[in-house]
């Protein structure tokens, strides 16, 4: 995957929480680092985020995006 944003933090998704519009997403970067990415629950069940899946924390700005190979 290539994208602009230059901060990745490589993890592993700890839990999804999805409701009605908006997905919680806790990813476990590093003993005992978890950082929560708030996004949209359609980008959630677009990407099939589920537990144990690795992902990326991609930070721009102010904001944590998600991203998966």
């Amino acid at each position: 995957m290539q994208i602009s944003a230059r901060n990745i933090l490589e993890g592993k998704i700890e839990n999804v929480e999805l409701g009605a519009v908006m997905a919680n997403i806790k990813i476990k970067i590093e003993d005992p680092a978890v950082i929560t990415a708030i996004i949209t629950k359609e980008s959630a069940e677009g990407l099939k985020l589920k537990k144990g899946d690795d992902v990326s924390a991609i930070i721009k700005s102010t904001e944590i995006m998600v991203g998966k190979e």
